[in-house]
């Protein structure tokens, strides 16, 4: 049986990260485990200290239970380098090599307006993008 994996974002607000993720990926938020009825018991077991809020963390899944789940939590200190891993988004494209590029910054422009930003484009082949809290990812065509 193969491993599945989780991937884990730090931010400093997750709700905004969660807000951003959800749009770009087409993730849901992900119910708490049984028995629990709410996150918030969930996270009532781990004696959170005083300062800790239930929105400081954020647990998101592909509603088709195929991509990885993402957990995203506030950590303390803020994002100084490069991430060593990123989040490669595939888009599905079709038509001619002007028409995919077309349909990739299309995307792009719609999590630009979601708060991304673009910090590099490869013309004809990915863009280089980051969410709302400077998390590198790529927006690239599905592989064929």
């Amino acid at each position: 049986m193969a491993a599945t994996i989780d991937l884990t974002l730090d931010c400093a607000d997750a709700q905004r990260l969660a807000a951003f993720w959800k749009t770009a990926l087409g993730y849901i938020d992900e119910p708490p485990p049984a028995p629990f009825k709410t996150r918030e018991e969930w996270l009532a077991q781990f004696e959170p200290a005083e300062d800790e809020s239930d929105d400081d963390g954020a647990w998101l899944c592909d509603p088709g239970g195929v991509g990885p789940r993402l957990s995203i939590l506030k950590v303390p200190e803020p994002k100084t380098v490069k991430n060593r891993l990123h989040i490669d988004i595939r888009v599905p494209v079709d038509g001619s090599r002007a028409r995919q590029w077309a349909q990739l910054k299309a995307e792009a422009e719609r999590l630009v307006a979601a708060g991304g930003t673009i910090l590099e484009e490869f013309e004809g082949h990915h863009l280089l993008m980051a969410d709302p809290e400077g998390n590198e990812f790529c927006i690239a065509k599905t592989a064929t």
